[in-house]
């Protein structure tokens, strides 16, 4: 039906008609998959919730006399720096460091800092204290150096995220008698509260389940600036169990993302903490989808009634935990479920309101022609497995 270029053909005319994921379903309602794939040329998802496999690249510029910089904190929060003599790679869920002469700017108001709370506030434009150890050596002669640092005094800020935009994860629920405190927030003993993750139909891989469409060197909104779709993430896992309509029961694909984090907006980018757990990042992140053929609209018009994710006990140590079944995002969404008999409060960790805001924004982006879209130079794998690291090693802990 269309190319990528006609798409950028119309986009740069002012004549292309984009549709927010959640527009597509509702006319598909009224009008059918077929009409409604000669109407609309671009569906836009989104999502905003926490991806804690994320982090930003820092790239200082030398000092005078030259350092090797081999530790480093920015605002109290280690950064790696086992690379480049100036290069730094700060990561999203990095804690804070304490020690008497500790830089922490706040004192114990900023134990529940770590490093996406240092991203966003780079983003922001906010300055950062950073404190460096050098390896001193013939050509990098200086061994500290300290100095604060903003978005416009380093020569290049981005972020490249090793796993991002899960495809569908689980429901965490907890059948012991104490809270736990996880990735997915507090758990209340006794099935006192469920947490899921992912919003559902307006997710942007649930919509595109065999990544027809989306591939390496995809442009996405990442953190309120223009991204890329850099590789496959770190744990894809295509190869989970799906359904007829091609969406998986669990967590399946992820994605590897990078952008230019000078260009983003703090309001896509948001440190946040999880009790006794530890800090993470809460990003917004979209994908448009070419409407190429008629099977595009049908793979989108996927309703939440139609999407499952399994509900696991987190009271479990272990990597395989027991489940609960199946639930619909539908279920989800409506605030309670029924598990063994008992109704069950539910709360999302994504913002479902940010998740649509970050599709309609997406939307403004290309009918005004400020956004175009891109060809994948490459598919993303579909046929990878899931390989955990257990086989050797409850031989080597009792040696």
């Amino acid at each position: 039906m269309r190319t990528i270029a006609e798409i950028n053909a119309k986009i740069k005319a002012g004549r292309v008609v984009v549709w927010t994921v959640e527009e597509l379903k509702a006319r598909v309602v009224e009008i059918g998959v077929k009409q409604a794939a000669k109407e609309v040329d671009v569906i836009t998802t989104g999502t905003f919730e926490p991806m804690e496999s994320s982090g930003a690249i820092i790239n200082l510029g030398h000092t005078d006399p030259p350092i090797k910089i081999r530790q480093c904190w920015l605002d109290g929060v280690p950064a790696y720096a086992g690379f480049g003599a100036v290069d730094l790679y700060l990561g999203a869920t990095q804690m804070v460091e304490y020690s008497n002469n500790s830089e922490t700017p706040d004192g114990e108001e900023s134990k529940d800092r770590g490093g996406g709370h240092v991203i966003e506030d780079l983003i922001a434009g906010k300055p950062v204290h950073l404190r460096a150890i050098g390896q001193v050596t013939d050509c990098y002669p200086r061994a500290s150096f300290e100095t604060t640092i903003t978005k416009q005094t380093v020569n290049q800020l981005y972020l490249f995220n090793p796993r991002n935009l899960y495809q569908n994860f689980v429901v965490g629920v907890n059948g012991g008698d104490r809270p736990l405190f996880t990735y997915l927030g507090v758990l209340q003993p006794r099935l006192g509260n469920a947490v899921y993750s992912n919003p559902g139909g307006i997710s942007p891989l649930l919509n595109d389940p065999d990544l027809q469409l989306i591939g390496i060197g995809t442009r996405i909104f990442l953190g309120g600036g223009i991204g890329y779709v850099a590789w496959e993430g770190t744990q894809h896992f295509p190869l989970q169990k799906r359904l007829p309509n091609r969406t998986p029961v669990g967590p399946a694909a992820t994605l590897a993302l990078i952008g230019d984090a000078k260009q983003m907006n703090p309001r896509w980018v948001r440190g946040c903490y999880f009790k006794n757990y530890g800090p993470s990042i809460m990003l917004g992140a979209g994908i448009p989808l070419p409407v190429l053929h008629e099977e595009v609209v049908a793979r989108c018009a996927v309703q939440d009634k139609e999407l499952v994710a399994p509900i696991i006990d987190f009271s479990i140590p272990r990597r395989v935990r027991p489940t609960f079944g199946l639930v619909s995002y539908a279920q989800l969404k409506s605030s309670r479920i029924v598990i063994d008999g008992k109704t069950v409060r539910v709360a999302p960790l994504a913002s479902i309101y940010l998740s649509r805001q970050v599709a309609l924004e997406l939307k403004q982006w290309i009918e005004s022609g400020q956004f175009t879209l891109t060809e994948p130079v490459a598919a993303i794998p579909m046929d990878r497995n899931f390989l955990p690291q257990d086989r050797w090693g409850s031989q080597m802990t009792l040696e």
